[in-house]
């Protein structure tokens, strides 16, 4: 028999394996992206009165693989995730990769242009407590939709970042959701945070009440069934490179540890596992005053800072509530009755 014929099955057999190991077109928002190749475009969130988009870029592998979708600028004052979004695509050769990315790099343009903490100014609304969203709703009512419909449906696993917004001063953290009732899941996604490589992780207990919206878009992919993970990355606005790459190095170690990269994740060598916070609130409406920072020690009954009136006069201390680590804090002078001040991680 001809050494062709022996080989012949064999390579019958490793046929099909090949041709499942090439990615297929990936059809995006009525556009159909080749393996191996990236595409900028921009989702159009339209309405009577009000209208905005969402610019995606797809980064798409020339092998097979899951899908995974990452949004920046949910909060339009958070800057090192958008600018971390902008450099992204460049460190990443399609040609090299394992199934697709569908990159969201400003999820909140009207909030980003507008240079406006928490919400958008077009209707005042905070598009991560929006979600589902509605798509007959007001402008961030109909983004949260479109993020939702239009982006998590079409992901396998998905990453929210976030940073200290213009008043937060923030320590770096990876977060998930502990879903009751859907262990395997709640599994996947504390992996995803552990592959970040933060040195701290916070597990969220979440059992919601049926029928009650999910609000936020890392709760809203959780109730589709899609593994998640939140990162909490640099503060007070300020774009500093250090904060940007770590955050993309952060996305990277991801990506390697669902193997849309070739290599090994990140492995924090000792982290710290937060599951109880407490939140100090302003008794007043005035200025305050801290020199604390996150990422501080403080004890229980400890002076953290002290709130003015408009004219300086001193209205109260702040005290600590607990011992623990501020995990962020306002950073900023302006502060409103009942905002929160700080919140602290409770430690071992």
């Amino acid at each position: 028999m001809r050494v062709q014929d022996l080989l012949r099955p064999l390579l019958l057999f490793c046929f099909p394996l090949a041709a499942f190991a090439q990615a297929q077109p990936f059809s995006f928002a009525g556009q159909t992206i080749p393996p191996g190749q990236q595409r900028q475009l921009e989702i159009p969130v339209a309405g009577e009165t009000d209208s905005t988009v969402i610019p995606v870029t797809i980064i798409h592998g020339a092998k097979a693989g899951p899908v995974l979708g990452i949004t920046a600028g949910v909060h339009g004052y958070e800057y090192p995730p958008i600018m971390a979004a902008q450099q992204l695509p460049g460190q990443l050769q399609a040609a090299d990769m394992s199934g697709t990315v569908i990159l969201v790099q400003v999820a909140n343009v009207p909030a980003f242009l507008g240079r406006s903490i928490y919400t958008n100014p077009i209707d005042g609304k905070n598009l991560n407590r929006s979600f589902p969203g509605d798509p007959k709703g007001t402008l961030t009512d109909r983004m949260a939709w479109t993020l939702a419909n239009g982006i998590m449906q079409r992901c396998d696993y998905y990453a929210d970042v976030h940073a200290g917004d213009g008043n937060e001063d923030l320590h770096d953290y990876a977060g998930y959701y502990d879903y009751q009732g859907h262990a395997a899941l709640t599994e996947k996604s504390r992996e995803m945070a552990w592959s970040l490589g933060f040195d701290y992780i916070i597990p969220i207990a979440w059992n919601p009440e049926p029928g009650a919206p999910t609000l936020y878009g890392t709760r809203e992919a959780m109730s589709r069934n899609i593994p998640t993970v939140a990162i909490e990355c640099g503060r007070l606005g300020m774009v500093r490179p250090g904060e940007v790459e770590k955050i993309n190095r952060a996305l990277r170690s991801l990506m390697r540890h669902l193997q849309m990269l070739p290599g090994q994740p990140l492995q924090p060598e000792n982290p710290l596992i937060i599951r109880e916070r407490s939140y100090v609130s302003s008794g007043h409406t005035g200025i305050f005053y801290s020199s604390f920072h996150s990422n501080d020690y403080v004890k229980k009954g400890m002076k953290l800072g002290y709130c003015t009136d408009l004219s300086g006069r001193r209205l109260g201390d702040v005290i600590a509530p607990v011992d623990g680590i501020i995990l962020y804090k306002v950073g900023t002078p302006p502060v409103n009755k009942g905002e929160t001040l700080f919140c602290i991680a409770h430690t071992p």
